[in-house]
């Protein structure tokens, strides 16, 4: 069998986003063949319906990327109640034209940090209802959401948390399991 292939997306542009760390963290955790790609969002222009059938070369190999994995995983942080604008973009943009969505099918994960108590709790429900509406298959249990980031993580950007880091270890796990019982029932 060959490796399964999961795209990291960072909800952040910050150069040094909690949620960008948590995805090198789970680099480190990945069960035995799996691979973790990250991909940012920097780049990628606000959606334009006029542009959707020739989309500029940034959504092109975004769309490319997400088509090549066979499972994403994403790491978000909470904006307002809500998820971060660019992220909404990205994945507006990864779902046209109507007809050609490159998430469609595509089993996910959603873990977030946050600097405040509640850990992008509010970002993940909403991202949660977007990806439904999408066709993906989404990780329920665990629910990964790191709060106190700044308690989490060392200068350096590692995340030191045991209890953070067990949890990511299970949802990646838990999303491989997903991400071969889509392929079951689809392949």
């Amino acid at each position: 069998m060959s490796e399964l292939k999961i795209l990291g997306i960072v909800g952040s542009l910050r150069k040094d986003s909690y949620n960008a760390f948590a995805l090198k963290a789970a680099q480190e955790l990945l069960p035995e063949g799996v691979s973790l790609e990250t991909v940012s969002l920097l780049g990628i222009p606000v959606f334009n319906q006029d542009d959707e059938t020739a989309p500029p070369a940034a959504v092109l190999e975004f769309k490319q990327k997400i088509m090549a994995a066979d499972a994403i995983l994403f790491a978000t942080p909470e904006y307002n109640y809500s998820l971060p604008g660019g992220l909404k973009n990205a994945l507006d943009w990864g779902s046209r034209p109507y007809g050609q969505s490159a998430w469609q099918g595509k089993a996910a994960a959603i873990m977030g940090v946050s600097i405040g108590n509640f850990g992008t709790a509010r970002a993940q429900y909403d991202l949660r209802k977007i990806l439904v509406a999408l066709d993906m298959p989404v990780v329920v249990q665990p629910e990964v959401m790191i709060g106190n980031a700044a308690e989490r993580f060392d200068q350096n950007g590692v995340l030191t948390d045991e209890r953070s880091r067990n949890l990511i270890k299970k949802l990646l796990n838990t999303l491989v399991q997903l991400e071969k019982s889509v392929r079951r029932t689809t392949g």
